[in-house]
């Protein structure tokens, strides 16, 4: 079992960041892929960014490559999302996963066995 707690939402103009924070629970965090995926209001959960087991290796999707970064500390069980650069189409309920069967950076939602209960990021315009 993985619990992921997720942590540092909040409202932010347009071009501000934040740094979103997923702690987790359970001795298979430090070789499990974790991910970040987003829901807006009336739209699919969708993926953001995940990260292999060691930190090594990333994937992100195209709407955030190049301002946001994924990041992990396997020895406090944290994983991070830098979100740079922020637009009004970035508003959504942030979830932190837990891709306890892959240790490579996966990016499909079927992968991820845990879930947090999310964090509300919404940027103003």
């Amino acid at each position: 079992q993985v619990q992921l707690v997720e942590s540092g939402g909040g409202l932010v103009q347009a071009g501000g960041s934040l740094r979103l924070s997923c702690a987790a629970s359970g001795r298979t965090f430090s070789s499990s892929a974790m991910g970040w995926f987003r829901q807006a209001p009336g739209k699919e959960r969708e993926f953001i960014a995940s990260i292999n087991w060691s930190g090594g290796s990333t994937a992100y999707a195209d709407s955030v490559k190049g301002r946001f970064s994924i990041s992990r500390d396997n020895a406090k069980n944290l994983v991070y999302l830098q979100m740079n650069s922020l637009k009004p189409e970035d508003t959504a309920v942030y979830f932190c996963a837990a891709g306890t069967g892959y240790r490579v950076a996966v990016q499909s939602k079927d992968a991820y066995a845990y879930w947090g209960q999310g964090t509300q990021v919404t940027v103003s315009s």
